[in-house]
C-alpha cells in the first residue's frame, strides 16, 4: 500500500495529512497535523518576515518527522497566497528546501484543487465555492459539474485584519469597513453579475469550519460533523451580529472558536456577510473538503483530473468497504435484494425515491460494525455510519441510514437514541426508517450464507398477505428460515402477513 503526504502551507496555518492509497482508486486519511504559521502577517511591504519564516521551517521539520516515522512514500507540498505574493519568495523556498520542496500554486492551480475537493465530495448541482484563506479569497462558480468562472480576491482574513487594524474604530465599525471593501471587490467580477440565482454557497477553509462548529454548539446539534452542515441565513446573521461587536478577549472565549483564529474571525465573517448580501443567498453549506482533498483525489483517483466523480456517495461507500476489507460481493447482493424489495413493496410503503439513498447506504455498510465486534454488530454499524463523514449524502439521510442499518439483525432499537435527532427527523422519516429496516433485514436474511444463492424476488400482495417468491440457484432453506423471523416486524410496519416460498 502506498502512503502519501499532502502539505498545505497557507497564509494563516500549515496542515499535513497522511493518506493511504487503496487499490481501485480509493484513499483514506490516517493522520493529520496542523500548526499556526501566520505567513501573511506583517506583509504590508510584500516581504515574508524572518520570524514567520522561522516558524514555518520549524513546522515543516515537525511535518517531515511525522512523515518519516510513518514511512511516507511521496510528499506533495503546496504553498498558496502568502508565498505566491512574496517578494522574497525565491529566498524563502531556498531556506525550506532542505526540509521540504514546496510547489507554489498560482491562483488557477489553487482554485482547481479546491474545486476538485468540493465537486467530488458534495452532491450540490449548482454552487459558488468561497474559500477564505489568510491571504486571499477564492470564488469558484460551477453548474452541473462544469466550472464556469473563478476569481481570486488578493485579500484574506489575515491581510484584511491587518489592513484595518490601525483605524480607531469600534469592532462593529471595523467589520463594516471590511464588508464595504469586499463588496467593492465583488462588484469588479463580471461573472458574478450573471450568476444563477439558484446556486448554493459552499464554504471552504478554517473560518467556515469554525463557524459551523460554533453554530452546532449553539443549536446543540446532535452530529459533530463539519462536512455538509447547513447554516441558514437567519442563524448566520444572528451569530454575526453577536460576534462583530466583541473585543478580542471576549471573542477568544466563544465556544467552538479556535483561539489562534479569534483575531481574524470577525474579518472572515464580514467577508461571508458581504457575499450573502451581494447575492441574496439563504444558506451556507460547510465543506470539510478543499485543497488537500482535491490533491488526494488528483493523485489517488486520476480520472477526476479529467472528469469529476459521477457517483460521489458510491465512491465514498466503497472507500469505507475497501479500507475495512469488507465482504463487498455480500454488501452488493444485499443492496440488490433490498432494491428489489423496495420497488415491489412500493404499493404498501409508498416511500418516495429519495429514500433509496438511505437504503443504499444502510445496505452497503450494514456489516461494518463487525470491525468492532460481531456481537451487536448492527449497533456498531449504526455508530460507524453516523460517524463516517460520508460524501454525497445529507446529514438527515446519514442519520436515517445508520438507524436502518441497526435494524438488520433486530427489529427495534432504543427509541431514546432516535430522540437525539428529533429536530432533524420528521415523523415520516421515522416511519420510513422502520419500513426500510424491515426491507434490509429480509434482504440480509436472503443472503444469510453469503453465497448469493437467492437471485431474484417476486412479491405478490394478496388480501392480508404478501407472498415473496424466491428465485434461487441451489438450496435456500437457511435464507428463507432466517427471513421468516422478520414476520412480526413486517406485519407491524406493512400491516400484512408475510409468506416466503
Amino acid at each position: 500500500m502506498e502512503k502519501i503526504a499532502i502539505i498545505d502551507l497557507g497564509s494563516n496555518s500549515a496542515r499535513l495529512v497522511l493518506v493511504n492509497i487503496l487499490e481501485g482508486g480509493f484513499f483514506a486519511v490516517f493522520d493529520e497535523l496542523k500548526e499556526s504559521v501566520r505567513l501573511a502577517q506583517d506583509m504590508q511591504d510584500g516581504f515574508l518576515k524572518p520570524v514567520r519564516i522561522a516558524q514555518t521551517i520549524k513546522t515543516l521539520k515537525l511535518f517531515r518527522r511525522l512523515c518519516d516515522a510513518n514511512g511516507i512514500d511521496r510528499i506533495y507540498a503546496y504553498a498558496t497566497a502568502a508565498v505566491r505574493k512574496a517578494k522574497n519568495q525565491r529566498g524563502f523556498l531556498d531556506e525550506v528546501a532542505a526540509t521540504c520542496k514546496l510547489k507554489v500554486l498560482d491562483s488557477d492551480e489553487e482554485a482547481q484543487l479546491v474545486y476538485q475537493g468540493v465537486i467530488n465530495s458534495m452532491d450540490i448541482p449548482k454552487g459558488l465555492i468561497m474559500d477564505i484563506g489568510g491571504g486571499s479569497i477564492n470564488l469558484i462558480y460551477y453548474n452541473r459539474k462544469n466550472l464556469l468562472g473563478h476569481t481570486t480576491i488578493p485579500y484574506g482574513a489575515v491581510t484584511l485584519t491587518e489592513m484595518f487594524k490601525e483605524e480607531e474604530l469600534r469592532p462593529e465599525e471595523r467589520v463594516k469597513k471590511i464588508e464595504e471593501f469586499i463588496l467593492s471587490e465583488l462588484d469588479k467580477i463580471e461573472w458574478m453579475k450573471q450568476i444563477d440565482p439558484e446556486i448554493r454557497l459552499i464554504g471552504v477553509g478554517g473560518s467556515f469550519r469554525n463557524l459551523g462548529k460554533i453554530s452546532r454548539m449553539t443549536r446543540k446539534y446532535p452530529l459533530d460533523m463539519a462536512h455538509n452542515y447547513v447554516i441558514g441565513k437567519d442563524d448566520f446573521i444572528s451569530l454575526y451580529n453577536h460576534i462583530k461587536v466583541l473585543d478580542l478577549d471576549k471573542t477568544m472565549k466563544i465556544k467552538g472558536l479556535s483561539s489562534v483564529r479569534a483575531d481574524i474571525f470577525p474579518s472572515a465573517l464580514a467577508c461571508i456577510n458581504a457575499i450573502e448580501k451581494y447575492l441574496g443567498l439563504e444558506e451556507i453549506v460547510i465543506s470539510g473538503s478543499g485543497l488537500r482533498e482535491g490533491a488526494m483525489f488528483k493523485y489517488a483517483v486520476p480520472s477526476t483530473n479529467e472528469k469529476p466523480l459521477t457517483d460521489i456517495l458510491g465512491h465514498s461507500i466503497y472507500t469505507i468497504l475497501h479500507n475495512f476489507d469488507e465482504n463487498i460481493p455480500h454488501a452488493e447482493h444485499v443492496y440488490n435484494l433490498s432494491i428489489q424489495l423496495f420497488k415491489q413493496l412500493k404499493v404498501l410503503h409508498k416511500l418516495p425515491r429519495m429514500y433509496v439513498k438511505v437504503l443504499r447506504t444502510a445496505a452497503m455498510l450494514h456489516d461494518t460494525g463487525n470491525r468492532i465486534k460481531y456481537y451487536d454488530h448492527h449497533k456498531h454499524s449504526c455508530y460507524m455510519i453516523l460517524n463516517s463523514n460520508l460524501y454525497g449524502i445529507s446529514h438527515k439521510d446519514l442519520i436515517m441510514a445508520g438507524f436502518v442499518a441497526s435494524l438488520h439483525r433486530k427489529g427495534s432499537f432504543d427509541q431514546s437514541e432516535l430522540l437525539k435527532y428529533r429536530d432533524i427527523l420528521t415523523d415520516d422519516d421515522k416511519d420510513a426508517i422502520m419500513k426500510l429496516g424491515v426491507i434490509l433485514r429480509i434482504a440480509e436474511s436472503f443472503d444469510r450464507s453469503m453465497s448469493g444463492v437467492i437471485k431474484n424476488i417476486t412479491c405478490d400482495v394478496l388480501g392480508d398477505s404478501v407472498i415473496m417468491k424466491t428465485e434461487a440457484d441451489g438450496d435456500c432453506s437457511l435464507e428463507i428460515k432466517d427471513a421468516l423471523t422478520c414476520s412480526n416486524d413486517f406485519k407491524r410496519s406493512y400491516r400484512k402477513n408475510l409468506q416466503i416460498l
